[in-house]
């Protein structure tokens, strides 16, 4: 190889490699942060009035235990809300006998859960409440969250994400406790690190609550993929970063059928590389430019891909450092790729230990490479067929 050649191929691989170090130290410091005890007190004063939106496309055998979750959690002047959104069910009708208002959306041309969360904004508009809250037909609200939501809510004059668990169903197979694995590391772990520092966290989709004026401006009518990431960037942008909230806490669970499991991911890894390469750059620079250290931060955060495709993308940029490294003698990105992974050990180790454990064993985590393997598929069809449209995950039983 030419010197102009090995020269322009250590360029690039370099910034290959700081590519990968920086999003792996960003949730590498996150995870060595992150403690699962941390909790605070509720904040003081009047609980304001709260109005809970729940979107449902087709929930008829679950909708009954959330609503019931929810309603010995409402005050007086609160409203619970369900949107059957384009139902070819009795959703409608099982939760108005479970005690929730309702109204009904029919648009085959503008599906998705953004469309329904408009319609149901303006379905509050005549009587608008202090604080929404948004929470999934499939998932139940923990005693105390809505009151701790709604005050947090009120308190911090921004937007709040309660604690998301999802939970395996009894004698789930391992890709299946790997994906619970993986989701606590996204949903809890990288969130609480970040509010030791201060920081922001990715709304959820679930357990988000809002000050009125603030989603009320807020450019919900669409069928992205991610409306929830979406929405928490937009709102940043604007100034109001949201705040994880731990003590508030909602329950889901994956899907037993493997298949249905490997559809949700799809629709999430999709959704999240497709803002990644959208938006990252574009809000990081807005954030630098205007001094925004909230959204800097939450960018960042948006930056650190889907677990699964972060191992494969720097297992890459290693082979490619130790391929040129024994071709051209320069070493300088292997280095940075053998960094990034001592740091990715470092931070999944300190995950699994203070948060996976009950999911899977040391062995099972040592084998983690082979289920990221066995990925490759989904990720090809970011090339070829990337999900674009939004596609209900199949259900199972409600969560208990």
């Amino acid at each position: 190889m030419s010197a102009l050649l090995i020269d322009a191929l250590a360029a690039l691989l370099t910034l290959l490699a700081l590519g990968v170090l920086v999003p792996v130290g960003v949730l590498t410091l996150q995870l060595l942060l992150a403690r699962p005890g941390l909790r605070l007190p509720a904040p003081a004063g009047r609980r304001p009035r709260v109005a809970v939106l729940m979107p449902a496309h087709d929930e008829a055998e679950g909708i009954t235990a959330a609503i019931a979750a929810l309603r010995p959690q409402l005050a007086a002047g609160d409203r619970l809300l369900v949107i059957a959104d384009n139902c070819s069910d009795a959703t409608a009708a099982v939760a108005a006998a479970a005690g929730a208002d309702v109204s009904e959306r029919f648009d085959t041309t503008r599906r998705g859960k953004g469309y329904a969360l408009d319609h149901g904004m303006r379905q509050l508009a005549a009587h608008p409440p202090e604080v929404v809250v948004i929470v999934d037909a499939d998932c139940v609200v923990e005693p105390g969250g809505l009151d701790r939501l709604a005050r947090e809510c009120a308190a911090r004059e921004r937007p709040v994400q309660a604690l998301y668990r999802m939970l395996t169903p009894t004698g789930a197979g391992l890709r299946q406790r790997v994906a619970q694995f993986a989701w606590r590391v996204k949903g809890q772990a990288r969130a609480l690190g970040y509010r030791r520092l201060g920081l922001p966290c990715q709304l959820m989709g679930t357990g988000m609550a809002f000050p009125w004026a603030q989603i009320a401006s807020a450019p919900l009518a669409s069928g992205h993929l991610v409306e929830d990431l979406q929405l928490g960037l937009d709102l940043a942008a604007a100034g109001h970063a949201p705040y994880y909230c731990v003590e508030a806490v909602v329950t889901s669970s994956f899907p037993a059928s493997e298949d249905a499991t490997a559809s949700q991911r799809t629709r999430w890894e999709h959704g999240h590389l497709g803002v990644i390469a959208s938006q990252g750059p574009r809000l990081l620079w807005r954030a630098l430019r205007g001094r925004q250290g909230a959204l800097a931060a939450l960018t960042l955060d948006l930056c650190v891909p889907p677990l699964s495709f972060l191992v494969l993308l720097l297992g890459a940029v290693l082979a490619a450092g130790l391929l040129f490294a024994l071709a051209s003698g320069r070493l300088l990105p292997l280095q940075l790729a053998l960094l990034a992974l001592l740091l990715l050990i470092l931070g999944i180790g300190s995950a699994w230990r203070r948060f996976g454990r009950d999911a899977i064993t040391l062995e099972e985590l040592l084998g983690i490479p082979l289920y990221v393997l066995a990925k490759l598929p989904m990720y090809a069809r970011l090339l070829v067929a990337r999900q674009t449209q939004w596609v209900r995950t199949g259900r199972d039983k409600p969560p208990r």
